[in-house]
């Protein structure tokens, strides 16, 4: 069923068709967060955000790329909460810190959304690509922005490795039954110390 480009791939959303994306993704954040990643089913979500199966398969070719893509809209949002509350700290390794530590929050609320969004970061299929590169872009600009001090090359060697580190451990968290999230946390620090503010 699924096109082999749907056309959200490249050019602007018309009015319609954003709110009509916007609805889906909705939807699917919904069920996930309800039953996580078996509870997302393509033609559940196309009855629930009242399309056509066959419209939503011209949006995202596949479950994987539907939540890839709710992943994406979720790190979208996560930016302009950034800016209203800025990050705390005084140095950058406080602030970056901070800045997972929030980012973490969203995961740790809602566990089933996260393990299913994480589901699909080892997905082979190719149309989840764009949405996980525009979420890593998202947050790459949040640690980057933190990072400005620094040479770039170094801030984006130092970006690279942070977001392997949290990946990481969101899936030992996931792993593991998602019951040691203060682990995650431990991790992130440490990291963020390691890396932005050498300790002795």
């Amino acid at each position: 069923m699924a096109l082999e480009e749907p056309v959200i791939t490249g050019g602007a959303l018309s009015t319609r068709q954003h709110e009509r994306r916007e609805r889906i993704l909705n939807t699917t954040v919904e069920l996930a967060s309800a039953g996580g990643y078996e509870a997302v089913q393509m033609r559940d979500v196309a009855a629930r955000a009242d399309v056509a199966l066959g419209t939503l398969y011209r949006y995202f070719a596949s479950k994987d790329h539907l939540l890839a893509a709710a992943w994406a809209y979720w790190a979208a949002q996560l930016e302009p909460r950034i800016t209203a509350r800025p990050l705390r700290g005084e140095t950058m390794a406080e602030r970056a810190s901070d800045f997972f530590r929030r980012a973490t929050r969203g995961f740790e609320r809602n566990p089933r959304l996260g393990a299913a969004v994480l589901a699909t970061m080892s997905s082979t299929d190719p149309n989840v690509v764009e949405p996980q590169h525009q979420g890593s872009e998202l947050i790459g600009r949040i640690l980057m922005g933190i990072m400005e001090p620094l040479p770039a090359a170094t801030a984006r060697g130092i970006r690279i490795v942070l977001s392997h580190v949290w990946y990481s451990a969101l899936l030992t968290w996931v792993r593991r039954g998602q019951t040691d999230m203060a682990e995650v946390y431990s991790v992130l620090d440490e990291a963020c110390h390691l890396l932005l503010d050498p300790r002795e």
